[in-house]
């Protein structure tokens, strides 16, 4: 099966080609003979439910100089028309931008496979959606009301708030017992996020690791240990944090088993979840990254499992 994939993503010559989950897609894609079209967001137009994008062809390299990604002359496609499958792959902040993406990826949408289901990405906000599965969550409250916060904090001691739509590790802070630092950290969020905020009982364990396991159609498809820099809670790669070889305890089996239904319904195909000593903190839907890092470490190639159930889902659609 040959197919003409476009991948939505931020601009390619700003990527990190080896840890880029994205690119590692685009190399297995471009390995099983398909054809790679590349476009930024900002190029999509719609015009009467027509949606178009301005879209170069793209080869790509798995090298780490400069070379790595080829683009051709940009042109104007029509998205559903053109392509079999659009990867919807641009990193967060999940703000206005983001959303109306995938209100314009939705009008193509089944008729061209969008990776993953845009209106499901829409109803599925990471720090949201973990809360239909509260069975397998840490104590969790999400709120901006300072009383409602104490008396979270009183009840469980240290904690942890984090903005509701923040990514990257970005803006997590510990919040100790009795601790001086509260009032300007709740002033400070006050008036930078407009938000609710995650208020989380903090876990420990973190210190030993936040797995993040990787799910495709619903199924387990590998998994890599982050284990979080010294004087640091956040596990982020980004935020420095050590990728290490990892498996599945029972209970991350059980958590997977749990959420994988719930995600094939919603045609969440690529998804990570987020796992501190056996607790569900996050379903990460909107660009899942580890890819390359579970390879590395000795896991299996998750992009050609990714790869696998994509082709399965096309397939099923144009026998359908």
């Amino acid at each position: 099966m040959s197919l003409v994939v476009a991948v939505q993503m931020d601009p390619i010559d700003r990527i990190n080609v080896a840890g880029d989950s994205t690119f590692a897609l685009l190399l297995e894609a471009e390995k099983r003979g398909h054809q790679l079209l590349y476009y930024t967001p900002d190029s999509l137009s719609m015009r009467d439910s027509r949606v178009t994008a301005l879209a170069h062809p793209l080869k790509v390299r798995d090298v780490t100089t400069p070379d790595y990604a080829t683009l051709g002359e940009a042109k104007r496609i029509d998205l559903a028309a053109t392509t079999d499958v659009v990867l919807l792959r641009q990193d967060p902040p999940f703000d206005l931008a983001y959303i109306t993406s995938t209100h314009f990826l939705e009008r193509v949408h089944p008729e061209t496979l969008v990776i993953n289901d845009p209106a499901h990405v829409r109803n599925a906000p990471e720090k949201l959606f973990v809360t239909a599965f509260p069975q397998l969550m840490p104590p969790t409250l999400i709120t901006r009301d300072k009383d409602e916060i104490n008396a979270f904090r009183e009840e469980h001691g240290v904690i942890v708030m984090k903005p509701l739509y923040g990514h990257g590790g970005a803006s997590v802070f510990q919040v100790n017992e009795k601790d001086g630092n509260f009032g300007s950290l709740f002033d400070l969020f006050s008036v930078t996020f407009r938000e609710p905020w995650v208020v989380q009982k903090f876990l420990p364990a973190v210190k030993f690791g936040d797995k993040r396991i990787i799910l495709a159609d619903g199924e387990y498809a590998g998994a890599v240990n982050r284990v979080p820099a010294e004087n640091d809670i956040r596990s982020n790669m980004v935020r420095g944090g050590a990728a290490l070889a990892t498996d599945l305890t029972e209970r991350e089996r059980e958590i997977c088993e749990t959420i994988g239904p719930a995600l094939r319904e919603r045609g969440l195909l690529f998804v990570g979840i987020d796992v501190i000593d056996g607790y569900l903190t996050e379903i990460n839907v909107t660009s899942p990254t580890g890819i390359r890092a579970i390879k590395r470490n000795g896991g299996p190639d998750v992009a050609a499992i990714i790869w696998d159930a994509i082709e399965r889902k096309r397939a099923a659609s144009l026998s359908a």
